[in-house]
């Protein structure tokens, strides 16, 4: 077999529950999984990961762990946009999360690709809004 997707990656946020409730309130992620694991050296952590509904690759919330990890909290592509959200409904997705309060840099703009605009995570990675013509 071989390597056809991936299906899940890391964002390190400051704690698991602030994350859970701002995906699943600004952009309407499910909850996949919470449960409970250990660190290497064996101390208490959680295993959650969200998902936007309807599938697709996958977002293990990774509490920061040491001063390393915290200072890599909302920096995680050291300024670009690294992370793409897809919408089948534009208008109404950038409505809905404009309701919510997300943090938009821009007007949304038509691209020669789509429809699409910049945001902020609640720690302030920058992603990308937008629907593929």
């Amino acid at each position: 077999e071989t390597m056809s997707h991936i299906s899940l990656f890391t964002l390190v946020i400051d704690d698991y529950d602030r994350a859970i409730d701002w995906f699943r309130r600004a952009l309407n992620f499910d909850l996949v999984k919470d449960e409970p694991s250990l660190t290497d050296d064996g101390r208490p952590k959680r295993w959650v990961v969200v998902a936007p509904k309807g599938g697709g690759c996958q977002i293990l919330l990774a509490q920061a762990d040491g001063p390393e990890q915290t200072a890599r909290i909302g920096d995680q592509t050291g300024g670009r946009v690294g992370f793409f959200l897809h919408s089948d409904d534009f208008a109404a997705d950038h409505a809905r999360m404009q309701a919510e309060g997300v943090h938009f840099e821009e007007s949304p703009r038509l691209e020669p690709y789509g429809e699409v605009v910049k945001f902020h995570d609640l720690w302030g990675n920058r992603w990308d809004l937008w629907q593929q013509k």
